[in-house]
């Protein structure tokens, strides 16, 4: 809740903390909360989301985040592997608020609109919040409408790929063929993978992220220099590497 986000933002500068990390609940409101706190001279971290005014960011703040277009590119790259360059492909994509959603998504659409993968074709998205409950909800009404037709799904996340793949078993149309998407590599998509059902996630460090922040946190703290954007690297999970990333996140 943006409200809520904002009266904590507000009690930690009443309570003169020395920095402030912060995962933004809406990146749009970010100009407000980045004004808020550098008005208090205190260090600010965003983590895990770009804020809306990131071009426009002042000293004394730094962003700790995995770039989202290659999240969603190679996300994307792989379902083109896979399709072997052609096909129809549906778009789950997460709530529209968030910039991860619009960026991972306009990611899909430049890597469907390159050279090798020209053959492919973006047939309907919707915006599933990151919601596996919600997306279950979009490819059921695809699945039941009769005149959708496609050969992959690419969700912006992995909760909304598991919410598709239980629609497509609970409507009888999986094969281990299928190709769906998703990102993150959480437990739950792991677990989807090694069962054979989902087949591309993209690993994003969580942990990684947290640490960064923190440490840009102790150097803003010092008045040590700090890249206002620290990349946390995307990659990429198959069933062929998946053995790596059990139980990273």
């Amino acid at each position: 809740d943006v409200g809520t986000q904002l009266s904590q933002i507000q009690n930690m500068i009443a309570q003169k903390m020395d920095a402030i990390i912060v995962q933004p609940v809406d990146t749009d409101v970010t100009p407000k909360i980045t004004k808020m706190v550098t008005d208090a001279k205190i260090p600010l971290i965003y983590v895990n989301l770009k804020p809306a005014d990131f071009d426009r960011l002042p000293a004394g703040v730094a962003v700790v985040a995995s770039d989202e277009h290659v999240g969603g590119s190679i996300q994307t790259q792989q379902v083109c592997k896979l399709l072997k360059g052609k096909g129809n492909v549906l778009v789950l994509m997460g709530d529209l608020v968030h910039e991860a959603a619009r960026t991972r998504t306009k990611a899909i659409e430049d890597v469907v609109a390159s050279k090798d993968c020209s053959g492919m074709k973006i047939v309907d998205k919707r915006e599933g919040k990151w919601s596996r409950t919600t997306a279950q909800d979009i490819a059921t009404n695809w699945l039941t409408s009769g005149n959708v037709k496609f050969d992959a799904i690419i969700a912006n996340n992995d909760e909304m790929a598991l919410g598709a793949i239980n629609a497509l078993k609970a409507g009888r149309k999986w094969t281990p063929n299928t190709i769906v998407a998703g990102i993150d590599a959480t437990p739950d998509a792991m677990a989807s993978m090694k069962a054979g059902d989902l087949k591309v996630t993209v690993f994003q460090n969580a942990a990684a992220q947290g640490v960064g922040a923190l440490d840009a946190a102790l150097k803003l703290i010092k008045k040590q220099p700090v890249a206002r954007f620290v990349n946390v690297p995307f990659e990429l999970v198959t069933p062929e590497n998946m053995a790596r990333y059990q139980g990273k996140n």
